[in-house]
């Protein structure tokens, strides 16, 4: 194809990418994140960048927040439009642990979060069992992945707190120094290319994931049947050179129970446009209107704007 008109057919795709849906008017929201730092912070800009690539007046502005568990409660006081929620929080949210059922709703899955703990290449720990009574980094206490971390070991018997010598930071930059400075044995975290797992596994020592086996998969499902199996593929990591069998959850962008139905509805819409012109970066890479179908507990979980786009759209299988 010659330059000019390659170059043609580019700016008429950029153009087309940001054309203002009809009848569409400017729209605010704002967006809880969590700490700085974490992957979470990450996949909350790409989405906002995402977002705006194909409708310009979608103005949303992101929001610090101290986590997981704050971007809940400012959903549910309405300080906040939308939010980043873990799959092990949501959970709880549904079924009303430890409190009332929520009336937040789901706008989209983020990723899944597949669990696990690095530590130094050169450590003696090579399972789970073997970092009982050392120094761990769960991050952040009011962060979905210290909840994450519960289920998991509760599902083994074990507590973060009483059988481990329990680290927790705000500062997500901190763990990863501990586990690589030796002062702490390891990190837990989750996803694939977690800012924290990177770090560690590109420093100098090098980094090895420690993750349940077989067995130890089987008995934390058998207990928390929500969580789910996940595989991160060889090479996520430098140094790691084989496919790592875990568990974990979906991660969800949730809706404060009073949004406007038409705003999810064109939160879906824009999302899925992007998702169509294959505009999704490699933080929004599973943000896709299949895995949101799949991840979401039941179809009622999600936004009525974001159920009724998909009806609109043909996008549920009767």
């Amino acid at each position: 194809m010659p330059i000019l008109l390659r170059r043609a057919l580019i700016a008429g795709l950029s153009a087309m990418a940001t054309v203002r849906p009809a009848g569409a008017d400017p729209m605010k929201l704002r967006l809880g994140t969590a700490l700085s730092g974490g992957g979470v912070e990450l996949y909350g800009l790409a989405l906002i960048d995402g977002i705006r690539s194909v409708d310009p007046t979608f103005e949303i502005r992101a929001v610090t927040t101290k986590g997981i568990l704050d971007n809940v409660a400012r959903l549910e006081d309405g300080s906040l439009d939308i939010g980043l929620v873990f799959g092990e929080v949501a959970h709880e949210l549904f079924a009303g642990i430890g409190r009332p059922r929520t009336k937040l709703t789901i706008l989209s899955v983020m990723y899944s979060t597949p669990g696990m703990f690095v530590v130094r290449s050169d450590s003696r720990y090579r399972r789970i069992n073997d970092l009982r009574g050392h120094r761990v980094v769960w991050n952040g206490r009011g962060g979905g992945l210290a909840v994450q971390a519960r289920y998991v070991l509760e599902g083994l018997g074990l507590d973060p707190d009483r059988d481990f010598e329990a680290i927790y930071t705000d500062k997500l930059e901190v763990g990863p120094d501990m586990v690589i400075e030796g002062r702490a044995a390891a990190l837990w975290g989750s996803g694939k290319r977690w800012p924290g797992f990177v770090t560690v596994a590109s420093s100098s020592r090098g980094g090895r994931f420690i993750a349940p086996n077989r067995n130890e998969i089987q008995r934390i499902r058998d207990k928390h049947g929500f969580l789910a199996e996940f595989t991160v593929p060889a090479r996520m990591y430098p140094g790691q050179y084989d496919p790592i069998q875990t568990v974990g959850s979906w991660a969800f962008v949730m809706a404060r129970a009073d949004l406007d139905d038409a705003v999810g509805f064109r939160f879906a819409q824009a999302l899925h446009r992007v998702e169509r012109m294959s505009m999704l970066s490699k933080q929004l890479a599973e943000s896709t209107v299949k895995n949101t179908l799949m991840a979401v507990p039941r179809r009622e979980r999600l936004n009525p704007g974001v159920l009724a786009y998909y009806k609109k759209a043909g996008l549920l299988a009767e």
